[in-house]
């Protein structure tokens, strides 16, 4: 996997570049999206005088930073930097701890409550000498991790150069800074909602930007015959799909298919099978009150025994203990 990827000024344009199946992709991604509940706010806007540093901490969701006016220095562990200019919008998607400056021999400062309320207004920070930066900084969340989510397929950082492309990241985020400027009514509802939208704005330009045999998954959605088959696991995982079964309605020999299929989404079609299932089943403990030898059934297994078994090999929880934590909000 690459650590980073920069999506360029030339980036692929959201409209007229797609790639082949986007329809079909982003279908999926809207129903796995809704699936782990897809969340985000806003938490610092900054005015940044020279000198200055900031030093994030690990964070077990991503970040992410956006450099509205001047220019910095992102800097993550092992002396990887990577430098901003304005406009750029970068996302640390494993919430690595790491430091943003203008100038790296200033004490950096501890920015230790990541965790509570957005940080409403402008926060004023560094030395008083030119240039001055301006920068907001959010997250984005998922309140139903699952193994595969779309997080864990971004390289651990993605960067986006402003794009000519109509500039709908500008304009999402600068909406978002002009919001958390001033106090008013029903802002924090406004902010998260705002960073919902940037969040599937920013997987749209990543996902015009993929070569053949990247982003997992998703990318495999727009191969002529990995990409039906994917459709097909999502919209029916109760089959009982066999590689001869995919291969032969997608149009492959059952070792051609079983390659491909491995090659492009990185595991074997059974083991995407299995978690396909495994993410629906705990979606429905979560969000209903079917019994779980009903979910079983929904979801391909004969009998509830098996399913639990194999649900409690996948999650570490029975599907009782599962659906009990989830509803109590306790770690599970």
């Amino acid at each position: 996997m690459k650590v980073s990827q920069t999506i360029g000024p030339n980036r692929p344009n959201i409209v007229s570049d797609r790639p082949p199946n986007y329809h079909r992709m982003m279908d999926i991604l809207a129903e796995v999206l809704d699936r782990v509940r897809l969340g985000g706010s806003l938490l610092f806007h900054f005015e940044l005088g020279h000198p200055w540093n900031l030093a994030l901490p690990a964070r077990p969701y991503a970040l992410f930073h956006y450099l509205s006016r001047g220019s910095a220095t992102l800097a993550l562990e092992q002396g990887r930097e990577l430098p901003l200019t304005e406009g750029d919008f970068v996302v640390i998607t494993r919430g690595e701890p790491h430091l943003i400056y203008s100038d790296r021999k200033t004490e950096p400062f501890s920015i230790m409550d990541l965790d509570r309320p957005a940080h409403l207004g402008v926060v004023r920070h560094g030395g008083s000498a030119a240039p001055l930066s301006t920068m907001i900084c959010g997250n984005f969340t998922v309140s139903r991790p699952l193994r595969g989510s779309v997080l864990e397929l971004l390289p651990p950082v993605l960067l986006l150069k402003p794009s000519t492309d109509g500039d709908w990241l500008a304009t999402i985020l600068q909406r978002m800074a002009s919001e958390s400027a001033v106090e008013r009514p029903g802002q924090r509802v406004a902010l998260s909602r705002m960073t919902e939208v940037l969040f599937v704005e920013v997987l749209r330009s990543w996902i015009n930007a993929l070569r053949p045999g990247e982003g997992g998954w998703l990318g495999a959605m727009a191969d002529p015959y990995i990409g039906p088959a994917l459709q097909l696991i999502h919209e029916q995982p109760d089959r009982p799909w066999t590689l001869r079964d995919l291969g032969h309605r997608v149009g492959l020999g059952r070792s051609a298919f079983s390659a491909r299929f491995t090659e492009l989404v990185g595991q074997s079609m059974r083991r995407y099978l299995i978690a396909r299932r495994m993410a629906e089943a705990a979606f429905l403990l979560e969000s209903s009150d079917e019994a779980i030898a009903r979910i079983a059934s929904r979801v391909g297994y004969e009998t509830a025994t098996a399913f639990s078994k194999l649900f409690h090999r996948h999650h570490g929880l029975t599907p009782g203990r599962y659906r009990s934590t989830r509803r109590s909000g306790l770690p599970q």
